[in-house]
């Protein structure tokens, strides 16, 4: 009998779940945050990772957990980190500092880049990279996003994603400057999205400023001041994002999907209320470095408290995950201006008293569910999107 016991107390965990991922994160001692919201990116805690010889944190959002990895890595003043081979494409939002970017393979090209805050890039899989400092007297902080959770339900072996050697990348991506991924955004046609009317994308894999970008198009399904800008990766990666903006003294509709879709706040200031269906509204304010994820199928609604341009740069998940569309309100998953709750509206104009700015929100939109009326430079964009070539 005893020896039966200790053979149960052996295989007791067999039966257990735990994820993989979860199991390795956690045995790297490093910082874990187990949330929904984060209010800054920039001084959420940190700790020693002695594996990759820098500081790093885990964001662990709620909804995804387990699906998506949102790391922070810390690089000290002047300092540059040690090289890393990893086993997935990653993309790199940089919350703060300014750096190099160096990424090869061995016997190719090397590829070396500036960035600063509010640059993105993507790091293709299997790709050697290093991240430099390059300020003596400040950290520098970067974001990093991949799939490694849902790998690692797979193939659980940490190795196998770090410094593989059996596993060699497409050296084609970094080709020749004739195939540079790292070069100017181009232009792609494709078809028309939902609550978009642009059929278009503007493709790179390093994008210097998002807060610097111009390249925008309407967003008209979503608000009357909604923009959006197109961003999307080559083909060689699955990794998805882009970059939604709102005009100031305005508001996007209520909506829900499913869960996986990672926001973070380039710049701006503004506030998102989320809800469960039928459940309590909260605000949660936003401002540059922040980060959340609406859970599964609650509803959120962004709106701008600035006086400029608010941003926010949404991580989507892969398409074998894609958020769901269940019909939630009226045979969809967006609840229009006539039938919100007028707290909202109150909640927002208030808000914005304080600042003292004022609402350009048309206020027979919360009236008429006929009435069509956009702010000019969307009309204006409505317009040259329509126009016959």
């Amino acid at each position: 009998m005893a020896q039966a016991g200790a053979g149960q107390d052996r295989w007791k965990d067999r039966w257990t779940f735990v994820p993989r991922y979860r199991r390795w994160i956690e045995a790297q001692d490093i910082p874990i945050h187990h949330t929904y919201f984060v209010d800054d990116l920039r001084t959420i805690e940190v700790g020693p990772w002695e594996e990759q010889e820098c500081n790093a944190a885990v964001v662990v959002l709620t909804g995804q957990e387990y699906q998506m990895e949102t790391r922070i890595t810390e690089i000290p003043p002047g300092q540059t980190m040690a090289p890393i081979k990893f086993s997935l494409d990653e993309l790199i939002y940089v919350l703060s500092g300014r750096g190099l970017a160096t990424i090869w393979t061995e016997g190719g090209p090397k590829k070396t880049f500036e960035w600063q805050p509010h640059s993105m890039f993507v790091v293709p899989r299997n790709y050697s990279y290093q991240l430099a400092n390059a300020q003596g007297h400040v950290p520098a902080r970067v974001l990093h996003y991949n799939y490694l959770p849902m790998a690692m339900s797979i193939i659980p072996e940490p190795k196998f994603f770090f410094d593989n050697p059996a596993l060699q990348p497409d050296t084609d991506i970094l080709g020749g400057e004739e195939h540079d991924v790292y070069s100017e955004a181009k232009f792609i046609q494709g078809a028309a999205r939902e609550n978009r009317t642009t059929g278009g994308s503007w493709v790179a894999s390093f994008f210097p400023d998002l807060m610097a970008w111009d390249k925008l198009s309407s967003m008209a399904g979503r608000g009357p001041g909604a923009y959006s800008s197109g961003l999307a990766f080559p083909n060689f990666t699955t990794l998805r994002a882009g970059l939604p903006i709102m005009a100031s003294g305005t508001y996007k509709k209520a909506h829900a999907h499913g869960s996986g879709v990672v926001i973070v706040i380039p710049g701006g200031e503004g506030m998102s209320i989320m809800w469960p269906m039928g459940g309590e509204q909260k605000v949660y304010p936003w401002h540059e470095g922040s980060m959340f994820a609406p859970p599964n199928l609650w509803f959120h609604q962004h709106f701008n408290l600035n006086a400029n341009l608010a941003h926010y740069l949404t991580l989507h998940p892969a398409r074998n995950i894609e958020p769901s569309g269940r019909a939630l309100v009226g045979g969809g998953t967006q609840i229009e201006f006539v039938d919100e709750d007028p707290w909202i509206r109150q909640t927002f104009e208030a808000e914005l008293a304080k600042r003292g700015i004022e609402s350009l929100m048309n206020p027979e939109i919360y009236t008429n569910p006929d009435f069509k009326w956009l702010l000019p430079e969307i009309q204006e964009l409505e317009d040259q999107e329509h126009s016959p070539e």
